[in-house]
C-alpha cells in the first residue's frame, strides 16, 4: 500500500484547512491520521474503517476535525475547522493491512510522508 498525503500548510487559529490522503494497492480495512509536533510523541488525531462505519477522534479535535472518504476513489480526508495553534505539526496519514481499527500507532502498518500544518495565533 502507498500513501500520498498532501493539503497542509499556514492557516489563522479559527481558520481551516483539508488535508488529503491518497492511497494506492492492497485493500485495508481503516485508515488514520495521526500527528507529530517538534518533541514530542506521534499522537492519534483520527480513524475510519474502509468503509465508514466505525470513525474514532482524538478528545483534542472532537467537534473540531472530521475524517471521511470519497467512495470514487481512494482518497481519505481530514477536514479542520476552528484551528488552533496546538494543531500544529506534521500530519500523518496511515493504513491498517487486515481487519479491526485502532487508535495506536502500532496498529497500522503502512504510512504515507507527512504533511505540515502551521497555525497561527
Amino acid at each position: 500500500v502507498q500513501l500520498q498525503a498532501s493539503g497542509g500548510g499556514l492557516a489563522q487559529a479559527g481558520g481551516s484547512l483539508r488535508l488529503f490522503c491518497d492511497a494506492s494497492g492492497r485493500t485495508v480495512s481503516a485508515m488514520s491520521w495521526f500527528r507529530q509536533a517538534p518533541g514530542k510523541e506521534r499522537e492519534f488525531v483520527a480513524a475510519m474503517t474502509w468503509r465508514g462505519e466505525r470513525k474514532f477522534y482524538a478528545d483534542p479535535v472532537k467537534g473540531r476535525f472530521t475524517i471521511s472518504r470519497d467512495n470514487r476513489n481512494n482518497t481519505v480526508y481530514l477536514q479542520m475547522n476552528r484551528l488552533k495553534v496546538e494543531d500544529t505539526a506534521a500530519y500523518y496519514c496511515a493504513a491498517r493491512r487486515f481487519s479491526g481499527i485502532g487508535t495506536m500507532a502500532r496498529n497500522y502498518d503502512f504510512w504515507g510522508q507527512g504533511t505540515q500544518v502551521t497555525v497561527s495565533s
